[in-house]
């Protein structure tokens, strides 16, 4: 029992700073070609990144997930700073997810859809890893490009002593931990159903 005790908060610690190591600095993207782009809203930087992969010539065609209800393209398109008319029927907009188990269900379904057998993925360095490990549930054989987004937040100087920053990041651990374990349902703000 005592060995327990000292175990689990070592072993949390320590897969705490692997994780907040490929926050800050996470894998560089791979360069190649794939089906297609999903991006997981959260943040205007995400879509900005995904649309400029997309008109790079990256993928045919890109989804964002988890958009506002009201939110169509357009508007998303020009909150991130672009123009939507270069990418007319090449984006799909999905509105069904909230969560990023929701995410992953969405993605899923538009990905059997297309036929995508590559998958680049967009979101925030410390949000992928929990991403992926949701996609791969839902996708077991598409192949996943992860395309980590650093945010400001992590960028700015003064990290060190910002609270808000580390609580969001052992937040998103935790949840991680949560995803692995099965309970990922647990962190979510409400449930979703699996109709897509």
């Amino acid at each position: 029992m005592l060995a327990m005790a000292v175990l689990l908060p070592v072993a949390f610690l320590g897969g705490f700073a692997v994780f907040v190591a490929q926050a800050f600095d996470p894998a560089e993207p791979s360069p190649r070609d794939t089906d297609g782009i999903a991006v997981l809203t959260g943040g205007s930087e995400r879509i900005a990144t995904a649309l400029r992969l997309l008109a790079d010539g990256r993928a045919p065609r890109l989804l964002i997930s988890g958009a506002h209800p009201e939110a169509g393209f357009a508007d998303i398109a020009v909150a991130a700073g672009q123009d939507p008319a270069p990418f007319a029927g090449r984006v799909a907009v999905g509105h069904a997810a909230a969560t990023t188990r929701g995410n992953a269900v969405e993605i899923a379904a538009w990905a059997r859809a297309e036929e995508v057998r590559s998958l680049r993925v967009v979101t925030a360095s410390y949000h992928m890893p929990r991403a992926l490990f949701e996609l791969r549930r839902t996708l077991p054989n598409v192949e996943l490009v992860p395309n980590a987004i650093v945010p400001t937040a992590l960028r700015d100087g003064g990290i060190w002593r910002r609270p808000m920053v580390w609580g969001l990041l052992l937040g998103e651990y935790g949840r991680y931990l949560l995803a692995r374990a099965g309970l990922s349902a647990l962190a979510s703000p409400r449930r979703e159903t699996r109709d897509s």
